[in-house]
């Protein structure tokens, strides 16, 4: 799908997580979570033991678009995010991606030696079609009233997270497969980079062309690196995906670009140069640090911060959640005010909710962030 043929979608009628990406001031801090369509509803079981496997729901247009709206259904949330796994692009490159029941993703044929390293290639995006036709059937499926609820966020992993999966061939406690091959034959693995930046560049385009209003790279993997590996192996090829990203959609918007990258926090002044709107934290970071840090001031630059709440704090009584929503609120501060740009906040959390979280824990979680975020407005 190119912009010539791109489908025209309506306003929409809640567009604060889209003014709080460009650093403009909003009624309320805008909240979405990280794997929000998910094992921790019991609508989404249901809906996965109808699609048979986890690739059955995400390889099925109408069963992702089910998924994507099952949490906006339950919560006042300010942003749906696409279903769909982040090792798609890998599976298109032939590598044979599946999910065992209970188990995390596996790769049937990983990529840990030259031959295979020179064999990879960008994939044909008619590959991925089924996510890009998710992407337009779900903005179809948000709008109401002639408006889009919400806007919908496109994403991928990064180049880097995506290395790690496709030469440890699944999840991984050590890196050691990964790690040996970025030690010892640092040429495949930048190799491998390469491939997979421009890989995801053209990716998350095709879902701009389809629809997404905002996309994320989720650098899950980025934090496992020594200082001086993250810079060469994670960072310059997230800018490398950055650097080829569009800039607006086939109406003229502007589409928000974010990044997160878990275990980070370290190198948040050098994340402060890539060229996205957003940053992405994960819970170990002091929101207003990383504000005086990189969050700009009135009318200058700056990136907009997302997160970063504890994931398991969910797994506290709905006091205890509210409690810590406010010191998380009240570390970022006041968020900007004016009329103009400055410091703003997206509420997260500082990784994927867990699949065993009570989901009336979650509606304990919206409902702090509005109310508090709120106050902290008057």
């Amino acid at each position: 799908m190119n912009a010539q043929n791109s489908p025209i979608f309506d306003p929409l009628h809640n567009d604060s997580f889209l003014r709080a990406c460009m650093r403009q001031a909003t009624d309320h801090t805008p909240l979405w979570l990280m794997r929000q369509a998910g094992r921790y509803l019991p609508e989404y079981c249901a809906t996965r033991a109808k699609a048979g496997s986890f690739m059955g729901l995400a390889t099925n247009r109408d069963y992702a678009t089910e998924v994507t709206l099952q949490p906006l259904e339950r919560y006042p949330l300010d942003a749906a995010i696409l279903f769909s796994d982040i090792l798609t692009v890998p599976d298109a490159m032939g590598l044979g991606l599946s999910f065992a029941q209970g188990e995390g993703p596996r790769f049937a044929t990983p990529v840990r030696d030259e031959a295979a390293v020179a064999k990879l290639e960008v994939p044909d995006m008619a590959k991925l079609q089924y996510v890009f036709d998710a992407v337009s059937s779900i903005r179809k499926a948000l709008t109401v009233d002639g408006k889009g609820r919400v806007p919908l966020i496109g994403f991928s992993g990064s180049p880097w997270t995506l290395a790690c999966y496709m030469v440890e061939g699944a999840g991984s406690d050590d890196y050691r497969l990964v790690k040996t091959m970025l030690y010892s034959r640092p040429d495949l693995m930048h190799r491998i980079l390469a491939v997979n930046a421009d890989s995801v560049a053209a990716y998350l385009n095709a879902q701009i062309d389809a629809g997404a209003q905002a996309v994320m790279v989720f650098d899950s993997w980025g934090g496992v690196l020594a200082d001086g590996a993250f810079q060469s192996f994670s960072l310059a090829y997230t800018a490398r995906v950055l650097a080829q990203l569009k800039r607006t959609g086939a109406q003229g918007q502007t589409i928000p670009r974010i990044v997160f990258t878990k275990g980070g926090g370290l190198w948040l002044q050098e994340m402060a140069a890539l060229d996205c709107d957003v940053l992405g934290l994960d819970w170990t970071v002091n929101l207003g640090r990383a504000r005086a840090l990189i969050g700009g001031s009135e009318n200058g630059p700056g990136k907009a911060l997302q997160g970063n709440i504890d994931p398991n704090v969910l797994f506290a009584p709905p006091a205890h959640i509210a409690a810590e929503v406010a010191r998380v609120l009240d570390s970022f501060g006041t968020p900007y005010q004016g009329t103009g740009t400055g410091p703003t906040h997206i509420f997260n959390l500082g990784h994927g909710i867990s699949q065993y979280t009570p989901p009336e824990h979650v509606a304990a979680l919206v409902e702090a962030v509005q109310t508090h975020s709120r106050q902290l407005r008057t």
